[in-house]
């Protein structure tokens, strides 16, 4: 048994497990420390990853190197690409889990990564000598040393559940919380806050009326969520459904209000206005007569159903009651009620882009201790701590994504430079470069650069580059071929798109909205036989690869001039050059937060809220530009 390390991670949850691999795939002697070494990776509320931005998320992950991805696609029971009625820079993919089996999955990969290490307590104290982190303490005793160390402990700090008057200490239902880091971290002079989250009530399936419910089927074309094309789905796919409350629901509800945790003033801690619990949707929306519902699968093969859109912590039996006034629930029976949970989180402008505390060299903080919500927002941070905290040990250039390269890098831009005051979720309106972060081309944007490092291995970095060359090919071909009025009218007509008047290349029929590859494929015997060259599994990624950059080249280089205009700011570095306090020509809110922050750049300088572009003028001047 050893009891050094180059790199320790506190907590198992998504963000930990995706710092504790990254480490240990770098070449980190890695140890990973959780409470329960059952619940690795626990899909502590609904059981599904991905969805707007999110899936966005995960699919940098998997082309990072990361594991996610292929987690996700190995336990699946349904997959969906969500709006697909708007451009590809919002396709989002989504899957509904399998809950026993991604737990499963994931501590079976972890056990089998060299370097890694796993234990199975609680921590409750860093060690620091001369003001220098040297380790961990925890609950049975073991003192742990590392060169880094990574808090990634979830809902789990000082975690207090709620459930109508009912008040549980603990970081997941029938989980202990953590209670001794909290305090430290703020003697050291951290900034700390409450937040709180809930989850919905779980069902047996044996007790709803699905015939009462619309049925909402997966999809199952090629997409998935990992690059590799040695991961699919595995498991048996399954439907989701969607009902609705109604008034003898909400009067039910209403009634509890009074009980209502939220509503009485038991909790006072910032909630998420994104995701609101049931009774903050009847009074925000006290206009509306129903609210929709969708019950969804936790496994392949158990009874258990989540219901999204029902987060409560009302009392138990309001939220029975209440349920049961809506038809396809009128014979309820449930596993658990729902639950509202807080816990402590730490202002993350106390970090740097590598997520790196200020305050303590060597101390990383990823997922909800930083005030995100959402396991796609804990794995991507995880994975950037859980790199950084490796080269921290091992030197070499700190690794960061812009906000032009990954949706990444935009949460963690916005983490550290703008702070919280609810937990972050990530959205797709949050990224001013869009069109640049599509889900289809993480691997284009991040693999390279994963593979520089030494994170993405050489089996990922060649699927890539024949990837890139099949494309390239493709969209060569459709650009120089030329075809004629009579080869392609007929077909043309049927699409409900005009006919040639005369000859044209291609590119010229793949730009109209109307017309896709495919359909040119079926028009044109050389396209076809062009498509016949990509290996079978890869074709309809590429083609839709290579479309997407065809209808869309416009856009793109239009975003990406203004992206390379942007970065000149980002290359202008600030951190350490001036005590802002004295800068009186500066507002004084300005002043403040230019203190406070410390920004790395003058183009991170200026997303700093309160910061106006006269003050970034008097930097620029003080800087001699």
């Amino acid at each position: 048994m050893k009891f050094s390390y180059d790199v320790i991670v506190v907590g198992a949850g998504h963000a930990g497990c995706e710092a504790a691999a990254a480490a240990a795939n770098l070449g980190s002697e890695t140890l990973l420390i959780t409470m329960d070494m059952n619940k690795i990776a626990q899909m502590s509320c609904n059981p599904a990853v991905g969805g707007i931005a999110k899936g966005q998320i995960v699919r940098e992950i998997d082309a990072l190197g990361g594991y996610m991805g292929i987690v996700t696609d190995r336990t699946a029971i349904q997959f969906r690409m969500l709006n697909r009625s708007k451009g590809p820079a919002m396709w989002s993919p989504r899957a509904q889990s399998d809950r026993a089996q991604f737990i499963r999955n994931w501590r079976e990969i972890l056990e089998n990564i060299p370097h890694l290490y796993i234990w199975q307590d609680l921590v409750y104290e860093l060690i620091i000598e001369n003001k220098t982190l040297q380790g961990v303490r925890t609950r049975m005793g073991v003192e742990f040393r590392a060169k880094s160390v990574v808090l990634t402990n979830g809902t789990f700090l000082n975690g207090l559940l709620h459930i109508g008057k009912t008040q549980l200490r603990g970081g997941r239902m029938a989980e202990p919380a953590a209670t001794g880091l909290t305090e430290q971290l703020i003697q050291l002079g951290f900034r700390s806050d409450r937040m709180k989250t809930g989850t919905p009530v779980r069902i047996d399936g044996r007790s709803v009326h699905f015939e009462e419910m619309g049925e909402q089927p997966g999809e199952n074309d090629f997409h998935q969520f990992s690059y590799l094309d040695s991961v699919h789905r595995e498991l048996r796919q399954l439907s989701c459904w969607t009902t609705y409350t109604n008034e003898s629901c909400h009067d039910i509800l209403r009634e509890g209000l009074p009980y209502s945790p939220l509503y009485n003033g038991q909790i006072q801690s910032i909630g998420p206005r994104y995701c609101p619990s049931i009774e903050t949707k009847i009074v925000t929306f006290a206009d509306k007569t129903h609210h929709q519902l969708f019950l969804e699968p936790e496994g392949e093969t158990t009874h258990e159903y989540y219901l999204n859109g029902f987060s409560s912590s009302l009392p138990i039996d309001i939220q029975i009651r209440a349920l049961q006034a809506i038809p396809a629930f009128r014979d309820l029976q449930i596993y658990r009620p729902g639950y509202a949970i807080e816990y402590d989180f730490f202002d993350p402008t106390q970090l740097s882009h590598t997520l790196e505390t200020k305050q303590i060299a060597n101390l990383f903080f990823a997922g909800q201790i930083n005030g995100t919500t959402g396991y796609e927002e804990a794995g991507g941070q995880g994975l950037i701590a859980g790199i950084n905290a490796h080269i921290r040990c091992h030197g070499g250039e700190p690794f960061t994504l812009g906000r032009d390269e990954a949706y990444i890098g935009v949460l963690i831009d916005d983490l550290v430079t703008k702070g919280v005051d609810e937990p972050y979720r990530m959205f797709t309106s949050r990224a001013e470069y869009r069109i640049l972060l599509r889900q289809d081309d993480a691997d284009m944007r991040l693999t390279e650069k994963a593979y520089a490092l030494g994170l993405a291995k050489q089996d990922r970095y060649d699927l890539l580059q024949k990837k890139k060359k099949y494309r390239d090919e493709l969209i060569s071909f459709v650009e120089n071929y030329s075809v004629k009025p009579a080869e392609m009218n007929e077909g043309l007509e049927q699409l409900g798109t005009a006919p040639l008047t005369h000859g044209c290349k291609l590119v010229d029929l793949a730009l109209r909205p109307q017309v896709k590859l495919s359909d040119l494929a079926n028009l044109t015997p050389a396209l076809r036989l062009e498509l016949e060259k990509i290996p079978q599994k890869r074709r309809d990624e590429i083609m839709e690869a290579a479309e997407i950059l065809l209808k869309y080249s416009g856009y793109i280089r239009r975003e990406q001039q203004i992206a390379d205009k942007i970065s000149r700011l980002e290359n202008i570095r600030i951190k350490d050059k001036f005590d802002y306090s004295t800068i009186q020509s500066l507002s004084t809110e300005a002043r403040q937060k230019l203190q406070k922050i410390n920004p790395e750049t003058i183009a991170q300088a200026s997303r700093i809220p309160g910061i106006s572009p006269s003050d970034i003028n008097i930097l620029l001047v003080l800087l001699g530009r």
